[in-house]
């Protein structure tokens, strides 16, 4: 971008100089006020694994390396090229990060990071983690709710959330900024001191773009400590800038007020045009000076080329990090930063990491149940179905086909009750890291909000259109029992799509159970000596179990066109006694409690692996 101000003196925004302000953080748990952050030697190795399972190789990587730096309130910048580095040290000083793998001090207004940092601090990730299916205002609602404690009021409430969306107002006009606007308002209703952004551009057109900081910058403004990171930014963005930060390869290789940095590379002996834009002028510098390595590959040049431009890369990062701890810029900083760290030293916490809540349990959970129930959509094809089934003329099906049918559809639209937590887990780990709720309100939510009305309404229907003419006993004795049926065949996609790896592959395998069961027991209705040496598979055969069932409640005169229900009970070897019928029941029920329990550790364990 062109631009005609001295190439060395970049005017920026006018702000009142700060000191380190005296927040009061006597309280460990609370973090109110501004809040400095300052990070010292700071280094990060992150343990990978690689190769075939059962044969994995461990390694460690180094992520960051002595690590320095002071963030006041304000905007803070941290740039640097697409090599990970920037969302690496954006995410270490968010708490977003495994802590095994950290060393050095992360410091808040001079004394140790909360155990309880990622709930009183906002964070707004690259991903797309919020509900789609609801409005900004409904998101935000949600937020503020289980977010601010239950001392503030309704109105005080309600005018944080008028207040965030009129700041917000510009960003409504696509699907992607429409995301971008949740996202960040649902941090900013919390008015924590410190927000953590992770490329809060990425996707957005320039005027967005531009709308985005200038938002921040307002909210910077008023006292609060604004942290992002960032790929490219456009003059016009980049002059809103307080504080930069520029990473690669791990390293610093610069840091101090951002008007600051472009006098630091001249004087280096970097020549800077007036007419370039200094945030490309220093992503210039940090490649090396042939931005043309990020597209090697693409214009044919062979691997050796490739990995020797890299080295040559890696060179100019390790000179530009030396150069930078040899500058008076480096030494301005520690000056700053060497009398908050004898502080420290003498206070050093070893509390662990942990997540809390401002709002008790019963909160958490209507509040979950309340959002999570206009997510729920019913299974409108299955509905459908169902209700053609009054239009069509009578018929008369056996007692058999029409029960197998009945089977057949609880357990097979069962399948998609796995994505209840598979397709909201980085929402849910966002949500959770962040203090809005623990994990047992959010899957009795989950579970009142979507699970029971998805297979409560088409299994009223069904029970309605094709139980209709039979007694009011045997009415409500099918309709638990298919109800029971349901909610059993649920449990098992619900538990894998529960797990750290559940994918595509997890939903095969439970069709291929279903269908494998529902084949043997098709069987059984005209063999009925086909499971003599396979009696076993019945202990796991949850349709087996709803099928069973079914046969003792169900005399509609659509099932008594073969024989009697007594008859058709002894053909197929189904015990006629009381227990007889209740033990399938009982069945069912332990089959559900075992793994909706399963689940619900999965949880637990993932919140526990991932929550960084």
């Amino acid at each position: 971008m062109s631009s005609n101000n001295d190439p060395v003196a970049i005017p920026m925004t006018e702000r009142n100089p700060r000191d380190l302000p005296g927040m009061d953080t006597s309280d460990p748990d609370t973090l109110t006020g501004e809040a400095v952050l300052s990070f010292h030697n700071i280094s990060y190795r992150e343990t990978v694994q690689s190769g075939f399972p059962f044969c994995k190789k461990t390694e460690e990587k180094e992520r960051l390396s002595n690590v320095n730096g002071i963030m006041k309130p304000g905007l803070n910048a941290i740039m640097g090229p697409e090599d990970g580095s920037r969302s690496w040290l954006l995410d270490v000083l968010a708490a977003r990060k495994d802590p095994s793998g950290l060393s050095g001090d992360i410091l808040i207004n001079g004394k140790p990071r909360p155990a309880n940092f990622k709930c009183t601090s906002g964070y707004v990730p690259q991903n797309d983690v919020v509900m789609r299916t609801v409005t900004v205002r409904e998101n935000v609602e949600f937020s503020a709710a289980l977010r601010l404690p239950m001392t503030v009021k309704r109105d005080e409430r309600r005018r944080r959330i008028n207040e965030v969306l009129e700041l917000l107002n510009s960003l409504i006009n696509s699907e992607r900024k429409k995301t971008q606007k949740s996202l960040i308002a649902m941090e900013l209703v919390a008015e924590h001191p410190i927000l953590f952004l992770d490329d809060p551009t990425t996707g957005l057109d320039l005027s967005t773009t531009t709308d985005v900081i200038s938002v921040l910058r307002r909210m910077s403004m008023r006292g609060q400590t604004i942290i992002f990171s960032i790929n490219q930014a456009q003059y016009s963005i980049f002059r809103f800038f307080d504080s930069l930060t520029l990473v690669a390869s791990g390293k610093v290789l610069c840091h101090g007020p951002a008007q600051e940095a472009l006098e630091y590379f001249t004087s280096t002996g970097y020549k800077y045009d007036s007419h370039n834009n200094p945030a490309d002028f220093f992503l210039d510098i940090i490649n090396g000076g042939f931005s043309a390595i990020l597209d090697i590959e693409e214009e044919g040049h062979d691997a050796d080329k490739y990995k020797e431009l890299s080295e040559r890369q890696h060179q100019v990062t390790e000179k530009l990090a030396n150069m930078y701890t040899q500058s008076s810029l480096y030494r301005e900083t520690r000056t700053e930063l060497d009398p908050l760290l004898g502080e420290q030293k003498t206070e050093r916490s070893s509390a662990l990491e942990e997540i809390t809540c401002v709002t008790p349990f019963w909160h958490q959970l209507r509040w979950n149940i309340s959002h999570l129930f206009k997510n729920c959509l019913v299974g409108a094809i299955s509905i459908l179905m169902l209700t053609l089934l009054l239009f069509l003329p009578p018929f008369s099906p056996g007692r058999a086909g029409l029960l197998f049918f009945l089977t057949v559809f609880q357990t097979i639209t069962s399948v998609t009750a796995g994505e209840l937590f598979e397709i909201d887990r980085d929402r849910f780990l966002h949500e959770h890291t962040s203090g809005y709720y623990r994990v047992s309100p959010y899957f009795l939510g989950k579970l009142l909000a979507e699970l029971v009305p998805r297979r409560l309404l088409p299994s009223i229907i069904f029970s309605v259109i094709v139980f209709m003419e039979t007694d009011v006993k045997g009415f409500f004795a099918m309709f638990f029992t298919i109800m029971m049926l349901a909610y059993s065949a649920s449990s098992l996609p619900l538990f894998i799509g529960a797990g750290e790896k559940a994918a595509a592959v997890s939903t095969v395998l439970v069709v291929i159970y279903f269908m494998l069961m529902l084949f043997i027991s098709g069987l059984s209705l005209f063999y009925t000596n086909f499971l003599q040496g396979l009696s076993w598979i019945q202990y796991f055969n949850i349709p087996h179990y709803g099928f069973t069932v079914s046969c003792p409640v169900c005399h509609c005169t659509w099932c008594l066109q073969l024989c009697t229900g007594e008859e058709y009970l002894i053909i197929q070897g189904i015990d006629l006694s009381s227990w007889g019928f209740w033990k399938n029941h009982v069945a069912l029920a332990c089959i559900m409690i075992i793994f909706l329990s399963i689940t619900y550790v999965q949880l637990l364990a993932l919140n526990k692996k991932r929550h960084f």
